[in-house]
């Protein structure tokens, strides 16, 4: 967004998410700036909620090279795949993306294995999320217009996505393929921890004010 960095915090484009591949399930999503600051909380975040040693694959971002050092240190295997891009066919008044022109797997830490360095699971959920969310529509007027109103959207989406709507493939939410839970949640369910969350707090006897 043009002017976005001389501007408050909720301006330009901000948004990314941690996908387990094998079960489809989402374990994090995080709405903030493509820099260093927000790449090392972000890495921070999804290294403190896993057990066990992992094969990770980002995109080319170099801010991650940094941040999952600094959040994994060597307990990782972790490849980039860096996609090169070529013109992209242009005419007056017409959005087009560049094309792909190919793509490097580059190794970075560990010893990930070459056949599962991919990023095409996350770009499918990214079309899925752009179908359910008019939010990631390009040239609309859909986009949020205030970042909590974002990250809150994207919340839903994700809560649906793990534990309402049954995936294709898996028959069953990611959710309940990761044993998170034993049953398919309804709107209802998700409906329900909001309203418990945002329930008030008992008041306290009534005292008298004495003058």
């Amino acid at each position: 967004m043009a002017g976005a960095a001389e501007s408050d915090m909720g301006a330009g484009g901000c948004h990314a998410k941690a996908l387990a591949a094998k079960r489809e399930l989402f374990r994090l999503r995080s709405c903030g700036d493509r820099d260093a600051y927000f790449a090392n909380a972000f890495m921070e975040d999804v290294a403190s909620r896993l057990s066990n040693r992992v094969q990770l694959t980002s995109d080319g971002h170099k801010s991650y090279l940094n941040a999952v050092e600094g959040a994994f240190g060597a307990d990782v295997d972790f490849a980039q795949l860096v996609k090169q891009y070529g013109p992209g066919p242009s005419s007056p008044g017409r959005y087009s993306p560049a094309v792909c022109t190919g793509a490097r797997l580059v190794a970075v830490e560990g010893n990930p294995d070459p056949k599962h360095i991919s990023t095409s699971f996350v770009e499918r959920q990214n079309l899925t999320m752009r179908m359910h969310m008019r939010r990631f529509t390009r040239l609309t007027n859909g986009f949020s217009k205030k970042l909590e109103n974002h990250a809150n959207a994207i919340a839903l989406h994700f809560a649906y996505y793990n534990f309402v709507r049954i995936h294709q493939t898996l028959r069953m939410t990611p959710a309940m393929a990761a044993g998170v839970t034993d049953k398919l949640w309804e709107m209802a369910d998700l409906v329900a921890i909001v309203e418990a969350a945002d329930k008030p707090a008992a008041r306290g006897p009534y005292k008298k004010r004495i003058a």
